[in-house]
């Protein structure tokens, strides 16, 4: 009896998508490594090769230093040299030299659709490889601090606990994410941070240890605008701050700002709520006289603040 053998018309681009992954993992997969801290565990990926690491914050918070298990099952003791709560990112250092390490992409040329590989060692099982595509750009997450992060990548390449900090690669192993979250108990649905926010981050955080913000001393909630104020102050927005209160000795008390005003516009552009005024509030207004705007009592009022460095990560 003869058998008709008959091609697979998939089996060419099948054999190509395999072969892609396989390379990009055999590149960057050496440079993956897994972290203990305290009663935790995560992943990190080195970005050179004399031992910088990065992972995601909330798995070294609080720890000085870490357990680093290289690939090839080495061990090393790693130091935590900067963190930022607010992005979900952190720097470790590891003794050694020509140590294999990834490279970052650029993130901003992502694109829907096109295929994305988590690396990391989930529940323990280190080096465990996932791969899919990025199903979405420009997501926002909420940070545990609170801080609602920008420019966040939406893959369903399955994650698991531990593999937080671990990388997100493109088939030709460049490192457009850091993966930070998934929600639970939907499928599909993992987060990463993009690679141009870690890679400003992390250059940060090797030159101070920490991320500097600017601050008013303000507490506040988002409230909707009526329609009735936005027309009679010829505002384009449907939301602002309400004031609650105003730190004593604080740059918002010497701008005059008062509880119960409503603010507006800050720098010079609208703003529609805590989330967005935190966004605004960068390092490069520290010490700089800055214009802001505020209803109050039906009036439209104009102060100038001078934004002090933040001291705490949750106020505004």
């Amino acid at each position: 009896m003869e058998f008709l053998h008959h091609a697979d018309p998939d089996h060419k681009l099948l054999d190509a998508y395999s072969t892609a992954v396989v390379r990009a993992v055999d590149l960057v997969g050496p440079a993956v490594v897994k972290l203990e801290a305290g009663q935790g565990a995560g992943s990190g990926f080195l970005i050179s090769a004399d031992g910088l690491l990065v992972t995601n914050s909330h798995v070294v918070h609080g720890a000085s230093h870490v357990r680093v298990t290289f690939a090839d099952e080495r061990n090393a003791r790693g130091e935590v040299i900067g963190d930022d709560p607010d992005t979900d990112l952190a720097v470790v250092r590891v003794a050694g030299n020509q140590l294999p390490y990834a490279s970052f992409g650029d993130s901003s040329a992502v694109r829907v659709g096109q295929i994305a590989i988590a690396i990391g060692n989930p529940y323990g099982f280190q080096f465990t490889v996932t791969s899919g595509v990025v199903s979405a750009l420009g997501r926002s997450l909420r940070a545990r601090s609170g801080r609602l992060m920008d420019n966040i990548l939406q893959t369903d390449a399955a994650l698991n606990p531990g593999n937080s900090g671990g990388p997100l690669i493109t088939s030709a192993g460049e490192v457009i994410g850091v993966n930070t979250a998934m929600i639970m108990p939907a499928q599909g649905l993992s987060f990463a941070i993009a690679s141009n926010t870690a890679r400003f981050v992390v250059s940060r955080l090797l030159r101070d240890g920490r991320i500097r913000r600017s601050y008013l001393g303000i507490g506040g909630a988002t409230v909707p605008v009526s329609r009735r104020i936005m027309r009679e102050m010829g505002l384009a927005i449907a939301s602002g701050i309400r004031i609650e209160s105003v730190e004593a000795s604080s740059p918002a008390s010497a701008a005059g700002l008062r509880a119960r005003d409503l603010l507006v516009s800050f720098d010079g552009r609208p703003v529609t709520g805590i989330d967005g005024l935190q966004r605004a509030l960068t390092d490069e207004l520290i010490g700089r006289p800055t214009p802001l705007t505020v209803i109050r009592e039906g009036e439209r009022v104009t102060c100038i603040v001078v934004p002090w460095a933040d001291r705490s990560s949750d106020r505004h």
